[in-house]
């Protein structure tokens, strides 16, 4: 036999044995394994973030006392029973969420019907309220929680002063700044790049690069020596970037958790006097470095890179956010010059 027949026969599949087996250069691949393999790609397909709101939403679905596989009927009657408990977004989501469970099982989507379609519509148009965004961090308060943090000099303010002044400037979400390896850190003599392997943005893994410059010499902040500071204060030389630090000083060795972030900005937050501690969030750190780097001038491409958004439309949105005062129809007429209040047409 050919060498060119040989690698064809290989290739072919063998069901001799009762067992379907694939045989490419030596190695078997039995059924059970590619269905395994198979899983796993299904599986990665869906962001984790994304697999954990779906199973919440089928627990609920199983508390309020459905089964699945279920019916539009079931749909329905779930969809009325909290109509008035649960914003119509959740509810939405809730939806979305039984229906990938049927379409992925094989059963059909019960969620499609028309009637639980124009129901859910309904439910939105009589109970909806606008979608609560968190506020943007200004730098000038961040400038201000890092100053409270400097007067500080346990691990713990260093950490959190690192942590801060990173998310900022890097515009980065909480999943990649728990994430955030020593690995992904690329010291260079203009500042820091960061390598993100894989972000919201960029399941397939394509992978987005951060720089952030060093601060001015006189300033408040400079992110990068922040970070300098904690690593190194810390014995930080391999893994993950920010953990936990017990009571005592002691630096442990697994990542924050994601909802640390939180804790640790509202913290913060309220240790330097801000008075809207409550409307903060962690997606304020991108929504401040937006909103304030247009304000200073930045151009509009230079922030989308920075914060690695895919659509203008949503740079925009913060931009009108941050310029709602400036472009101003009404600022044209209460400071007309020219004209006095007591004038008449």
């Amino acid at each position: 036999m050919t060498d060119e027949k040989r690698d064809i026969t290989d290739a072919l599949i063998d069901v001799t044995s009762g067992s379907l087996v694939k045989r490419t250069a030596g190695t078997a691949v039995s059924e059970r394994e590619l269905q395994e393999r198979h899983r796993r790609f299904i599986s990665a397909a869906t962001s984790e973030n994304t697999r954990r709101t779906y199973r919440s939403a089928i627990r609920h679905f199983h508390a309020w006392g459905g089964v699945l596989p279920c019916d539009s009927a079931a749909v329905l009657r779930y969809l009325l029973a909290y109509s008035d408990t649960l914003n119509p977004r959740t509810l939405a989501l809730r939806l979305t969420a039984l229906s990938q469970w049927h379409l992925f099982q094989g059963f059909p989507d019960p969620a499609a019907d028309p009637n639980v379609r124009k129901t859910l519509r309904g439910i939105a148009r009589t109970n909806g309220k606008p979608k609560k965004k968190a506020k943007a961090l200004p730098i000038d308060d961040l400038e201000r929680m890092a100053s409270t943090l400097s007067t500080d000099n346990s691990l713990i303010s260093m950490r959190n002063n690192a942590l801060l002044q990173i998310a900022f400037f890097g515009a980065l979400r909480r999943s990649e700044v728990a994430g955030l390896m020593v690995e992904d850190l690329v010291w260079e003599a203009d500042g820091l790049v960061i390598m993100l392997a894989r972000s919201k943005t960029d399941q397939e893994g394509e992978g987005i690069t951060k720089a952030i410059p060093y601060g001015d010499v006189e300033g408040m902040c400079c992110p990068v020596t922040a970070l300098k500071r904690w690593l190194e204060s810390a014995g930080i030389s391999a893994g993950p970037v920010f953990r936990r630090v017990s009571r005592w000083g002691v630096v442990g060795t697994d990542p924050l958790y994601e909802g640390s972030v939180n804790d640790i900005l509202a913290s913060c937050a309220a240790a330097a006097g801000l008075p809207y501690v409550p409307e903060l969030s962690s997606h304020s750190f991108r929504r401040g470095l937006a909103t304030s780097a247009h304000r200073s001038g930045a151009d509009f491409q230079d922030i989308k890179r920075q914060g690695g958004w895919r659509h203008d439309g949503t740079v925009q949105g913060y931009i009108e956010e941050a310029g709602r005062f400036e472009g101003n129809a009404a600022l044209t007429l209460l400071r007309r010059k020219g004209k006095t209040a007591a004038s008449k047409p």
